[in-house]
């Protein structure tokens, strides 16, 4: 006797409807395929931007003096490399900026525990932080040169205020963000406030705290740029500086290009390590 299709197991109708299965496996591979070619489509504009460029420099739609020609650009910065000229001024910027955003990213983390686990002292605190904030890094350098002077001190603080705002702002709503129900099971378990704060808090603000480090070093990076353009002798603002003074518009693009090349880098780096931290999460889908 024939057993009707509306009892036959889900496994058995998929396979008697092999159409709507290759449909369905279709359907799931599309966001890959589209991924895949998104990727290519991120190239386009930029390498858009590079034929135009060559084509300007070459019929001379700009003055070269203005805007030198992508090869003579490339042929730079091989030179800088090759002499050993933009290694040392790229070790001074490195410096600067790891140890302004170390400072910065104590400070900050330190600061936003502290209101994130502590209403009385968030009252008091945030108020003033906020305030501190929205001055931007440029509104500091004339009291900071008071203060301390023009010397490494003044690049490192600057860069440091650059990236405690954001790593402030993320670690308090992270720890904001921790669900009450976490909270709950951890006082039921009996936990003490530094088994609260190790075992259920921070790994429950991981991914917020660690946007703001990543947001944080990407400020420093920048503010790193502009003290070196205003302040230094030496780095790779300076280099830039140094290049629009004499006008050599070659050397200042490529130095340009360094700056973008190794933020890009680190940030990719930085993306590596949350990866990497971040391996105990499953996506749902």
């Amino acid at each position: 006797m024939a057993v009707p299709s509306a009892e036959l197991p889900l496994v058995k109708l998929a396979a008697a409807n092999p159409p709507h299965a290759a449909s369905l496996a279709q359907w799931l591979r599309a966001p890959a395929r589209y991924v895949a070619s998104s990727r290519w489509i991120a190239w386009l504009f930029p390498m858009l931007v590079l034929v135009l460029w060559q084509l300007g420099a070459h019929f001379e739609w700009i003055a070269p003096q203005v805007l030198p020609a992508p090869t003579v650009v490339w042929r730079t910065l091989v030179d800088l490399f090759s002499t050993g000229e933009i290694w040392g001024h790229l070790h001074v910027s490195l410096t600067r900026v790891f140890a302004g955003f170390a400072l910065g990213l104590c400070a900050g983390f330190a600061l936003g525990v502290a209101m994130g686990l502590s209403p009385l002292f968030k009252d008091y605190a945030y108020p003033l932080f906020k305030a501190f904030s929205q001055v931007p890094v440029l509104g500091w350098l004339p009291l900071l040169m008071l203060l301390v002077g023009i010397d490494e001190s003044l690049k490192v603080l600057l860069i440091a205020k650059a990236a405690l705002v954001p790593v402030v702002l993320n670690t308090y709503k992270g720890i904001q963000g921790v669900p009450t129900r976490y909270i709950e099971v951890a006082r039921v378990l009996r936990f003490s406030r530094w088994q609260l704060l190790r075992k259920v808090v921070l790994p429950s603000a991981f991914a917020p705290i660690w946007n703001g480090v990543r947001y944080g070093f990407t400020h420093a990076w920048l503010a790193l740029v502009v003290v070196e353009l205003l302040a230094s002798s030496e780095g790779i603002g300076f280099l830039i500086v140094y290049g629009r003074q004499l006008f050599q518009l070659d050397v200042v693009l490529a130095a340009v290009v360094v700056v973008g090349a190794v933020g890009f880098a680190l940030d990719k780096i930085f993306a590596l390590i949350e990866k990497r931290l971040t391996r105990w999460q499953r996506p749902g889908f």
